[in-house]
């Protein structure tokens, strides 16, 4: 890798690896087998690629810019962008959510967006609030279910693990 990894995917039905680079501001993908990398995406104007979520049954990766603050799909066949649309500056993790071709966002701010990917592109769902600084989270397919990490001194104390059921 030519500089620090960040968030990174892999597909395994094209054996390709999907790494962003943000101190290049790149997309690297790598052939798994070689070892290689055979493209770097580089979207014009845009820097601090930090999480990103594969959809790879619609050969879509979207990446999490922090500048300017977007949510940006690219196609995995030539990284050209399909889909873009504005969050916020502190976005910490991305999740793909299959069945309802949706998105969550988790924003250091202190809260989940949620976006929808619709045939006339990317809209934007709804706003969840959750607090300042939980940023950190995870979408389980099998549970269907968000869960936030809140850190200890939120609600009077202890860590938190808040837990969202994505409704259609």
């Amino acid at each position: 890798m030519p500089a620090h990894p960040e968030g990174f995917h892999y597909d395994a039905a094209t054996g390709r690896l999907y790494v962003n680079v943000p101190d290049h501001r790149q997309i690297d993908v790598l052939d798994r087998k070689t070892g290689q990398r055979v493209a770097a995406w580089s979207p014009p104007e845009m820097r601090s690629n930090f999480p990103m979520a594969l959809d790879a049954a619609a050969e879509r990766v979207a990446i999490g810019y922090r500048n300017p603050a977007r949510l940006t799909e690219l196609s995995t066949a030539d990284g050209a962008v399909t889909g873009s649309i504005p969050t916020c500056g502190d976005t910490d993790d991305i999740f793909f959510d299959a069945v309802r071709s949706r998105y969550y966002v988790s924003r250091g701010e202190g809260a989940v967006d949620v976006i929808d990917r619709t045939p006339e592109g990317l809209v934007h769902h709804d706003r969840i609030r959750t607090v300042s600084g939980a940023r950190t989270s995870l979408f389980v397919p099998e549970l269907d279910r968000l869960f936030v990490a809140a850190r200890a001194g939120w609600f009077g104390g202890d860590a938190t693990i808040l837990v969202f059921r994505p409704t259609p």
